[in-house]
């Protein structure tokens, strides 16, 4: 029986548990369900990848179920066939309110490894202390300044990664410190092939460390309590601004708070509270250093806000929900999996995966050899809702699949396409991507990342080996792009973990890290930040006229790929729309050919949406099957014979 067995009991066919107070769990969850993806209601039958749901809102009704008494996992939102089946096999908060949290209580304070994603910024160079992200929010009326000491404060001394402190700055960071230790070799040589037995050892072995080594800083948390909110907060009185200046003053804070960011410090969190005065809804920017927060942590902060404001209105002190898995923990976890046998055993695969291809966008290049950032290379593009609707919510339904592995489909049709009329038939049809994925990955029982706040970003190279498809029947939204959509699918399903173990062998591990990066970066990059609610106009909705979460920093930032796409699905009042915004290194490839690429890319997309209206177009892969050594071939004439037996 696992820790999480331990902590929950089944309810069991959605029945009353005796102490959880859980009357009706699929209801419950239809209703959780229904307020993540911003729907009226849905129905038990559904499922939540079908109603359109990606791995980052799984995430968020993972946080929101517990405080409803209900247990489940992103993994059983996200392959549940119906909302009545995830509700079937969730399970109930015990009655002192234990959720999955390790057996034992995680480490929160103290000196800790630094994870793969926060060594890479540290390798990237570049004005990385002021690498940021920020969330500009609707306040409520009457939002005064003590209310937003109140509020911070709050998140400050919930969330132990907003009090990080990074000795040296975050350009200071340096990964490849598995390895380097006693502790650690010898966790590697007893062969921790899991990451729960590593696990053991991890606490003791990140508890001891010391505030730096001889690879670089070592990020630390203090405990509650030593960081003021009073000290962080910019109040501005804004009545007399009107609505279409608003969003102009308040950016201008925000680069101000930006440049005020100081990790050497301990200084992650800046605020800028703007009083429109006792009748006006007026606006709190939170600007959040990228090594503190990522997409998953702002969806926790919302929540969090929301709850404080309603504790202070009631006239009590806001106590938000606790966290199952302290930060520091899951980065004990991460520092001991990366010398365990099992992604040891993963370097021959990214090895292979980062071989040198000939054609554009198939292979590597150094990363030292990129320009920096700049707005003049950044070009952006937004989808219509009569194709985003049916490319989000219905396109991955036709493989039991993913929003990803539709975006990446277009996206590889998208360059052999674009290459095609210089490559030719000579062209080898393999296109590398390097992919961002949320990172909060189930590697070992009993840790809930569901409300850890921090940078868990995962990077990792996947190769699509296409051959020669026929374009112009993908362009077309033919059979050919339901054919593609299959093997993209079944590649990234190969995927252990989706990709976690790259990171920890590349930034975590001093064996294998050093060759990995003799190898150079993927060309490309790739990230879809998930589905936003836009419009709406209650207290604590996102604020118009500014991006959600977007990357910033100040000039300089060293681009991490000759060309980058971040996509994000936007929820307004006419519908879906999902726009793209490219970057790219202006001594890489010149604006038209990038331009080029983006047109080609939603070209594709839009065949994909029209792909899901053709009969026939849904069908099974491999992956989906428990038989082993059955081919996409032989699933494709099984369903020819059978039809709709199966």
């Amino acid at each position: 029986m696992t820790d999480l067995d331990r902590a929950t009991t089944t309810l069991a066919g959605g029945g009353v548990d005796g102490g959880t107070g859980v009357p009706d769990p699929a209801g419950t969850l239809c209703a959780l369900i229904a307020d993540v993806l911003g729907l009226a209601a849905i129905d038990p039958g559904q499922s939540f990848t079908g109603l359109g749901g990606d791995s980052i809102q799984a995430i968020q009704v993972v946080s929101r179920a517990r405080p409803a008494g209900l247990l489940v996992t992103t993994r059983e939102v996200l392959r549940s066939e119906t909302v009545a089946a995830l509700a079937a096999g969730a399970r109930a908060v015990g009655r002192s309110g234990a959720g999955t949290g390790p057996a034992r209580p995680g480490r929160r304070f103290g000196p800790f490894a630094p994870t793969p994603i926060m060594a890479w910024l540290g390798e990237l160079g570049g004005p990385v202390d002021t690498y940021n992200q920020s969330l500009v929010l609707r306040s409520p009326a009457g939002f005064g300044a003590e209310d937003a000491v109140w509020v911070v404060q709050a998140l400050l001394d919930t969330h132990d990664i907003l009090r990080l402190r990074v000795p040296g700055g975050a350009g200071a960071i340096r990964g490849g410190a598995v390895g380097a230790g006693a502790d650690i070799a010898e966790a590697d040589t007893a062969g921790a092939d899991t990451a729960g037995a590593a696990g053991e050892d991890a606490g003791e072995a990140g508890a001891g460390a010391t505030g730096s080594d001889s690879t670089g800083a070592r990020p630390l948390v203090p405990p509650p309590g030593s960081v003021d909110a009073r000290a962080l907060i910019e109040h501005v009185e804004a009545g007399a601004v009107g609505d279409e200046e608003l969003p102009g003053l308040v950016t201008e804070r925000i680069r101000a708070a930006r440049r005020l960011l100081a990790p050497a410090e301990g200084i992650v969190l800046r605020a800028v509270r703007v009083d429109r005065g006792p009748a006006r809804q007026g606006r709190l920017a939170l600007v959040v250093h990228h090594l503190a927060v990522d997409g998953v942590s702002w969806r926790i902060l919302q929540d969090d806000l929301r709850s404080c404001w309603e504790a202070l209105a009631a006239g009590r002190a806001p106590e938000p929900a606790p966290v199952p898995t302290p930060f520091a923990h899951w980065a004990d976890l991460l520092r001991a999996d990366a010398t365990s046998g099992r992604r040891m055993a993963e370097a021959v695969r990214w090895t292979d995966t980062l071989r040198p291809a000939p054609e554009p966008l198939g292979g590597v290049c150094a990363s030292d050899r990129l320009d920096a950032e700049s707005a003049v290379n950044r070009h952006t593009l937004t989808l219509p809702p009569d194709v985003t609707g049916p490319l989000l919510t219905v396109a991955p339904g036709l493989v039991n699949g993913t929003v990803n592995d539709v975006l990446l489909t277009g996206l590889a049709l998208a360059v052999l396409a674009w290459r095609r009329p210089d490559t030719g038939d000579g062209d080898g049809g393999s296109v590398l991507v390097d992919i961002e994925g949320h990172g909060r990955e189930e590697i070992t029982d009993g840790v809930d990342l569901s409300r850890t706040v921090g940078w868990f970003t995962t990077m990792y190279p996947v190769r699509f080996d296409l051959g020669l498809p026929d374009l112009a029947d993908a362009r077309a939204g033919g059979p050919t792009v339901g054919a593609v959509l299959r093997q993209v699918k079944e590649t990234l399903r190969a995927i252990p973990d989706h990709g976690i173990g790259h990171g920890l062998l590349r930034h975590g591990n001093s064996r294998t890290g050093p060759g990995l990066a003799a190898f150079g970066i993927p060309e490309i990059g790739f990230n879809y930040l998930g589905r936003f609610p836009m419009g709406d106009t209650a207290d604590w909705a996102a604020a118009p006229g500014h991006d959600f979460a977007l990357d910033d920093a100040d000039e300089g930032l060293p681009m991490a790929h000759a060309v980058e796409v971040n996509a994000a699905a936007h929820e307004g009042p006419d519908g879906l729309t999902l726009s793209a915004t490219w970057t790219w290194a202006g001594n890489a490839y010149p604006a038209d050919r990038v331009r080029a690429l983006a047109d080609e890319w939603f070209a594709m997309l839009w065949a994909l949406a029209h792909h899901t209206a053709l009969p026939g177009a849904a069908g099974l892969t491999p992956s989906d099957v428990s038989l082993t050594g059955l081919s996409q071939a032989d699933l494709d004439a099984f369903e020819s014979q059978l039809g709709d037996l199966l």
